[in-house]
């Protein structure tokens, strides 16, 4: 398996100004390379303190000129919040400054607040996400983008820099809804996957996934990348105490910062998926048992049972790579970094090992 590391620039309790939080971040970015990880993965989200980076390229950018062999993931770039031509030039930027080492995460977004700040109407993500997919994902092939959608619109123009090398076999979307999930197999990206729901569910899924990428690819798609909210301590009570309560409170930001606990998405076409979260948000104990179900989705505990459990998620899904997130919620630098550094002295070098699965095509 190949091993990154994701970054959040979370400011999650107003123990830090986000200054020291871009700062921890930035540390902790910095011990990537030296410490054998494979990539490093930024994320965007605008105008809260749940993921202060409203600019992945740029962030990218910035590591890339502090690195010299990882490649550089986005965990997601929301292509609703972009003209797409814009943010292909942006893309094929960095491709040539960082010698091709790209890899593109693309998604639909969900936030409300920055939905309603960019005067972007919710109601039309899921297609304007596909026709700026279809568009930005041509262009990186060829360099020219020139597309007539129901929204996106643009006459031809050529790119410049031009393309590196073929993205075909690093392009992946944040998919949650299985319309969504569809959308993206039959454009021809593999799947990134962030836990939000039973690994079960997504098996079956990525399993589904397969087959229609195939039908629509006349081949089978580039394996899973699976992200996870990580916690390692050689102690396995601290290992779940510890776990318990940073993973817990970073669950309680995901809903403050959607706003799954207000019933906004009910009238919102293309979110019915997470219109069942906030029914089960408000039932009762709906939002305890929330927390504790994604807590025990992630990957926490001592180095063996961090590796049993990425492991599983390798098996279930056919993944070949793993980006553990080590500071989130307000967790001190310090403590994220030790966890960093167990994972890495111990859980790496054993996940290297790790052969991923060739899962069949469902039929």
């Amino acid at each position: 398996m190949r091993i990154g590391v994701g970054s959040t620039f979370q400011n999650y309790g107003g123990s830090m100004t986000d200054h020291e939080v871009y700062q921890a971040e930035i540390a902790l970015a910095d011990l990537a390379e030296p410490l054998g990880f494979d990539s490093i993965w930024g994320l965007e989200h605008h105008f809260t303190g749940y993921a202060m980076c409203p600019d992945v390229m740029q962030f990218l950018t910035y590591m890339a000129g502090r690195t010299q062999r990882v490649s550089l993931g986005s965990m997601v770039a929301v292509l609703p919040w972009h003209d797409p031509l814009r943010l292909a030039e942006q893309i094929l930027m960095l491709d040539n400054l960082s010698d091709g080492r790209v890899i593109l995460g693309m998604g639909r977004g969900t936030g409300k607040i920055e939905f309603d700040a960019f005067r972007v109407y919710m109601g039309t993500a899921r297609q304007q996400f596909k026709e700026a997919a279809q568009a930005i994902i041509t262009a990186l092939e060829t360099g020219v983008m020139e597309f007539d959608g129901e929204i996106v619109k643009q006459p031809r123009v050529e790119l410049r820099p031009k393309p590196v090398r073929s993205f075909r076999d690093r392009l992946y979307s944040a998919t949650i809804s299985p319309e969504s999930a569809e959308i993206m197999a039959r454009i021809g990206t593999g799947v990134l996957i962030i836990p939000q729901k039973p690994w079960a569910q997504v098996k079956k899924e990525c399993d589904t996934f397969r087959a229609t990428y195939r039908e629509a690819n006349g081949s089978n798609p580039p394996a899973p990348i699976c992200v996870g909210w990580t916690y390692v301590d050689p102690n396995p009570d601290r290992a779940a105490e510890r776990a318990r309560l940073w993973i817990g409170r970073y669950w309680d930001s995901v809903v403050e910062h959607y706003e799954f606990d207000k019933p906004h998405l009910k009238d919102t076409p293309g979110y019915e998926f997470h219109v069942k979260m906030y029914e089960g948000l408000m039932a009762p104990g709906g939002r305890e048992k929330y927390a504790d179900d994604y807590v025990a989705l992630q990957a926490w505990g001592t180095p063996e049972q961090v590796y049993e459990k990425v492991v599983n998620f390798s098996q279930l899904t056919g993944a070949d790579t793993f980006v553990p997130v080590f500071r989130y919620a307000g967790m001190p630098t310090d403590e994220a970094e030790a966890s960093m550094r167990l994972f890495a002295a111990e859980v790496l070098p054993e996940l290297r090992k790790h052969e991923p699965a060739v899962l069949p095509v469902s039929a």
